[in-house]
């Protein structure tokens, strides 16, 4: 039998479901992870080719104190502190994420600092202590460290991360209403898969049964780990399965005026930038008034989206909202 902690390749997570209840299933996004992962990658950069691109763009303007501070507390493998994301969810912003680690339980603080204190020597061990004795000071410091680290690092291009994490959860969602659970979770990646009414995932270093019947089970595409699959069990926070997104190439982090290219090359520049925009969703005047047009071409625009299936249009009493669609997503995520 596996043991736990020392890598061996029958260890795996059974996430374990009612057969069929599609509802147990639900997909979020988590910029908590996505900086997490980022420090990594600086970390350790030959290890992630995909990230070659977006790393040489931004190593010159990081922060080195904040960033060091994050470096010891994620380390560059392995465990990763679990009050360092919040649970994901489709409307989860880099805001609130930073909001929820600033008002991070210190108990649970406390724990996470004792399995890296176990897992880490020397110098970094010294200041994980210190943390764990410290945990006011030691939240607020890596809260900071988190914003710094954010704007340097992953502001300049989550636009187009998040559009990548947004397509890929469409593609998934249509697999489970078409194909069921066991097509979907089969399609993740090659070490997970579905049986005897369980996702199961296969990790290096960790075995686990976990009970998502009356919790659920969040799936959570990443563009930073994108090298394999992580899992969240531990109470309180809601089991997870972090997985590699589709479509991650070198040139993922390409700028947002490429990607206005593209799509403007096959809808038209007009038609682009309200496709770009329609990821919040907003009036016919706001959508004129944020592209500079008339209302009445905005109305035309929109028209022709919402005929081709990429813009949805909804009444909010005396208001129709434009929101773009599943297809929509997909299509802004194929342009990176």
């Amino acid at each position: 039998m596996p043991i736990e902690g020392v890598e061996h390749p029958d260890h795996r997570v059974e996430f374990e479901l009612s057969p069929g209840d599609i509802q147990a299933v639900r997909f979020g996004i988590s910029p908590g992870h996505e900086l997490a992962h980022a420090v990594r990658v600086l970390l350790r950069p030959a290890q992630h080719p995909l990230q070659w691109g977006w790393l040489r763009s931004v190593r010159e303007n990081l922060p080195r104190d904040s960033f060091a501070v994050l470096a010891a507390v994620i380390g560059d493998d392995g465990y990763l502190p679990d009050f360092l994301t919040a649970t994901a969810s489709w409307e989860m912003t880099p805001e609130a994420e930073l909001d929820a680690l600033r008002a991070a339980s210190l108990e649970g603080m406390r724990v996470d600092f004792g399995k890296m204190v176990l897992r880490s020597t020397g110098a970094r061990q010294q200041a994980l202590r210190e943390m764990q004795e410290h945990p006011i000071r030691a939240r607020a410091i890596i809260a900071g460290a988190w914003s710094e680290v954010w704007e340097a690092a992953l502001a300049p291009v989550w636009p187009q991360l998040e559009r990548i994490l947004r397509a890929d959860i469409v593609v998934r969602s249509r697999a489970i209403a078409t194909g069921g659970i066991a097509g979907m979770a089969g399609d993740l990646h090659p070490k997970v898969g579905w049986g005897d009414g369980a996702v199961r995932v296969s990790l290096r270093r960790h075995s686990e049964q976990v009970d998502c019947r009356g919790s659920g089970l969040v799936l959570v595409p990443s563009v930073m780990s994108s090298w394999g699959c992580m899992v969240l069990t531990e109470p309180p926070a809601q089991p997870t399965l972090f997985y590699p997104a589709r479509g991650v190439t070198a040139g993922w982090a390409k700028d947002a005026i490429e990607v206005s290219a593209a799509l403007s090359a096959l809808l038209g520049p007009a038609r682009a930038e309200i496709l770009l925009e329609a990821g919040n969703a907003r009036t016919t005047s706001q959508v004129a008034k944020d592209a500079g047009i008339a209302v009445s071409t905005a109305s035309h625009h929109l028209t022709v989206l919402r005929g081709a299936g990429l813009v949805s249009s909804e009444r909010d009493g005396a208001r129709m909202l434009h929101l773009r669609t599943p297809l929509g997503e997909a299509l802004v995520g194929a342009t990176l």
